[in-house]
């Protein structure tokens, strides 16, 4: 989690984790993670997260995260270096055509 601190602190360069990212969970990727929504820190791009839901919710997640797509503000992404900002959404694969 990030850790806040007071103006004034003697680590300011700790106020904020800069890598903290809000991740939210849509359909299948909901039913991996067991959750909506989490807070997850040391991510800073698609393939770190990729690996650190696989790491932390195992096949099932995998299965989701090999086949769908990050949204990540706004865009989506499936490649591994786009770097991550604020909100990333994990999208199940969808089906249709």
């Amino acid at each position: 989690m990030a850790e806040s601190f007071a103006s004034g602190s003697a680590r300011p360069e700790a106020s904020v984790a800069l890598d903290t990212v809000t991740v939210r969970y849509f359909a299948a990727a909901a039913e991996a993670a067991g959750r909506e929504e989490e807070q997850l820190d040391c991510v800073a791009t698609v393939g770190d997260l990729r690996d650190a839901l696989v790491e932390r919710y195992g096949p099932a997640m995998a299965r989701v995260v090999a086949n769908g797509s990050f949204l990540v503000d706004g865009v989506v992404s499936r490649a591994p270096s786009t770097p991550l900002a604020g909100t990333v959404d994990v999208l199940p694969p969808f089906a249709g055509g």
